[in-house]
């Protein structure tokens, strides 16, 4: 059965989530799987430091999707906007006083049954409000995680003038992530690069054709390609 966790934009979303991954490294199994994935992109934001093993794990999984991707498809985990009320959560109302007198019984027929809402219910309310919605938007966006090795043309290649190049690549919807130098052989190293973009506004393979490989980029670039490709 898949694992649920509940309104993520919550201190107490929050707690759960933090308590669940005391004695864990990931959502389910012993690696980073796509239900890591889920559940990273179900947070409205980086949790604070308060919720020590979600930030632990968070920075995990964060490092992994600029570095390599995340490709294990995991046990399944679904992730509400709000949590379920349970039968605990149901406040039993307090027995009636037989000893009530006439006048406090009429006192009742003033009181407004239904009630105004507290600022701080108000608060929570919005705030539910807004995490649900901020989650439907990360998910309308169908944001990509990719890993991309850029290749130079030789051993003489200024490896640091050839990220300067790929990074002057700016469009909407294309964030660079981490990068490192990799060796492949005879002293020629290759640049290998993390980038997130949202489907809808980038597309990869005409990233690569249309700016990667050409002037002024293809001065260092001999070519480029892709090493991990992982929905977000």
């Amino acid at each position: 059965m898949a694992i649920a966790f509940y309104d993520l934009g919550s201190p107490t979303g929050l707690k759960k989530l933090d308590d669940y991954l005391l004695a864990r490294s990931y959502i389910t199994g012993y690696q980073a799987s796509k239900d890591d994935v889920t559940v990273y992109a179900a947070l409205p934001k980086a949790p604070s430091s308060e919720y020590v093993n979600v930030s632990r794990w968070y920075n995990h999984i964060d490092a992994l999707l600029r570095i390599s991707g995340v490709s294990a498809e995991g046990s399944g985990v679904t992730v509400e906007g709000s949590a379920p009320i349970t039968e605990e959560a149901i406040a039993t109302p307090p027995a009636a006083d037989s000893k009530a007198s006439a006048a406090e019984v009429d006192d009742d027929d003033d009181v407004d049954l239904f009630g105004e809402e507290t600022e701080e219910e108000k608060k929570a309310a919005e705030e539910r409000a807004a995490a649900v919605k901020a989650s439907a938007k990360k998910k309308e966006s169908g944001k990509s995680s990719v890993l991309m090795d850029v290749k130079p043309w030789d051993d003489e290649t200024d490896m640091k003038k050839l990220e300067e190049a790929v990074r002057s690549i700016q469009m909407e919807g294309l964030l660079w992530g981490a990068s490192k130098l990799v060796p492949v052989g005879y002293g020629i190293k290759k640049l290998q690069i993390m980038l997130t973009i949202v489907d809808d506004l980038v597309s990869v393979d005409n990233l690569i054709e249309e700016y990667l490989t050409v002037e002024p980029v293809n001065e260092h670039v001999q070519s480029c390609d892709i090493v991990a490709f992982n929905k977000i």
